[in-house]
């Protein structure tokens, strides 16, 4: 058990090596380029089966133990060890992340991003991983930071080498918030260590902090949420997530939406909540009051860029929909209760899930239409999606009602669980000032409901108000399916031509005012298929049995929770 674990974190890694090596003859296929992305397909899916496996080996009926365990001396002089276990909190994140990044690499299979060559590409994409699952196994303060910033690099070049219209500003942003972030975690984090005589998770989290101080505890809770808060994102600190995600190619929003962002909401409930329990209870209700007007705030955003003529781009809509769903996870943390933070970890892993689905759908959209803008897409190009992909159009109905917190599908439950929190919190917090968040995040997911059916409604169903006339103008040419491994040439992903249909290197495009797009546009392909399917699976899935994830993280949150009981 224990070597799968170091298995899955190191193997990417040694993908990420391989990938930058010449492929041997035999294995090139038609291209140097297909093969390399092959590779990643291949790597990832190795990843995979070993995550699953592990899942298979873990003894169900201990989730709170640590598991798959190992402990070895690394940098004696400072006490850290290598140090790897998994329990109920960290394995559904693990088998999230091996999963995401598979789909990723099997849709850049078939539909790789304009940039440069795929070489660097897989590269990054493998190093993403490590990092990310390191993140989730590591159980040393210090191997923790640097499996945290390991992400970051590999992020960026992402977002700089293969994302659209303003990718530079976007990246630069992203990593500067991050950096600026993490450097204050730091301090806290080497506080604790020093002051807690100990680096190791686990022990820290059994006495629960008695070895510190409460002031020492207050500051290191200020130090490391801010850094945990800024990839979380939690609002005000959110601002460069819109923009990040909006340049970002498809796969890039993908691991940023479902795995990045989880990251920082992990930490909350794995460092921060079991080592500094009173200085976490001091800054709880403060942490609930962020979470709640950002909840409110991420929705006010996405009605004001889903209104007509607003100019509204899809992309940047699920972008700041992603503000308010973390703000329910960051508000099941602050409750302190089992209930609250079993519903944290329940959304984390359905947002995953469900914002991962939207930004494939979004991406093959833009790919088919050239645009995201909402406007185009209601009024000319969209005409509607039932009408013109019938199969596409039936997929983003899905994941917006699944986004929106429908009853029977996942997002329903840890937005349920995190507000039932709030009802009650921890003893020694303020209920009323929690019952007041509970209202405001209550009316949150009405506004949530209001801008998903106005989405689906304009793009899935179209708006009759914004058609146009019809005139002879021609039609942009109909993407045929992907040849695997096929590499765009240009810096940009490709997107139809205004006159010629034909692919220009341009970013998001809008369709001429004057056209009414009736033709049929191609539905969901083969590999987007293979994508998008294990995604709507699992939503149902979690939805329908949600004792399937509650049943691992429960265990292991009463036993990290001081003071908490059954």
């Amino acid at each position: 058990m224990r070597l799968l674990l170091a298995a899955a974190v190191v193997l990417p890694l040694l993908g990420a090596g391989a990938a930058l090596l010449p492929a041997p003859p035999g294995l090139r296929g038609r291209s140097p380029e297909q093969a390399v992305l092959r590779h990643g397909v291949t790597v990832t899916g190795a990843v995979l089966a070993v995550t699953l496996v592990l899942t298979a080996g873990f003894d169900h009926d201990q989730p709170a133990a640590v598991q798959a365990e190992t402990d070895l001396s690394w940098i004696p002089a400072l006490g850290v060890r290598l140090h790897l276990g998994v329990d109920g909190i960290s394995l559904p994140l693990l088998v999230l992340t091996a999963l995401l990044t598979f789909l990723c690499a099997v849709y850049s299979y078939f539909r790789m991003p304009a940039g440069p060559s795929p070489t660097g590409f897989v590269a990054l994409l493998l190093v993403l991983e490590a990092g990310t699952l390191a993140t989730f196994a590591v159980l040393d303060l210090v191997l923790f930071f640097l499996a945290f910033e390991m992400v970051l690099i590999p992020m960026y070049f992402l977002i700089n080498r293969w994302g659209g219209d303003g990718r530079g500003p976007a990246a630069w942003k992203f990593i500067l918030y991050t950096l600026l972030g993490s450097v204050v975690m730091l301090l806290g984090l080497l506080l604790v260590g020093i002051q807690g005589g100990t680096f190791d998770m686990l022990a820290l989290a059994t006495d629960n902090g008695s070895e510190l101080s409460r002031a020492t505890q207050i500051t290191a809770v200020l130090a490391i949420g801010v850094g945990l808060a800024v990839k979380t994102p939690m609002w005000p600190l959110h601002t460069w997530l819109p923009d990040a995600h909006t340049a970002a190619p498809t796969v890039g929003s993908v691991l940023l939406a479902g795995v990045l962002l989880k990251m920082g909401t992990y930490g909350f409930v794995r460092i921060v909540l079991p080592v500094a329990p009173d200085g976490f209870r001091t800054f709880a209700p403060y942490l609930a009051a962020f979470a709640a007007a950002g909840i409110v705030y991420g929705s006010l955003a996405c009605l004001a860029l889903a209104r007509r003529g607003a100019g509204g781009d899809l992309k940047r809509l699920i972008a700041y929909s992603s503000v308010g769903h973390m703000g329910f996870v960051l508000l099941g943390i602050a409750t302190m209760t089992p209930t609250g933070v079993n519903g944290a970890l329940f959304a984390n892993v359905a947002h995953g899930l469900i914002t991962g689905l939207l930004f494939f759908l979004v991406g093959a959209l833009k790919d088919r239409t050239g645009t995201t803008d909402l406007d185009a897409l209601a009024g000319r190009s969209g005409a509607a999606l039932y009408g013109r992909m019938p199969r596409f159009g039936g997929l983003l109905a899905f994941g917006a009602v699944a986004s929106l917190g429908l009853p029977g599908l996942a997002g329903f439950w840890g937005e349920m669980l995190a507000l039932l929190g709030a009802f009650d919190p921890a003893p020694g917090l303020d209920r009323a000032g929690f019952l007041v968040c509970m209202a405001v995040g209550a009316f949150g997911t009405l506004l949530t409901a209001a801008y998903l059916l106005i989405v689906v409604r304009r793009v899935c169903m179209g708006d009759p108000a914004e058609r146009r006339a019809p005139t002879p103008a021609a039609e942009p040419t109909p993407a045929a399916e992907p040849t695997p491994g096929a590499v765009p040439t240009s810096g940009a992903e490709p997107v139809p031509d205004d006159r010629t249909g034909t692919g220009t290197a341009g970013g998001t495009t809008t369709l001429p005012a004057t056209r009414e797009a009736a033709a049929p546009l191609p539905d969901v392909h083969g590999h987007e298929y293979a994508a998008w399917a294990p995604l709507v699976a699992l939503t149902v899935l979690a939805g329908l049995w949600p004792a399937l994830l509650l049943g691992l993280t429960d265990p292991a949150v009463q036993n990290l929770l001081p003071g908490a009981t059954p």
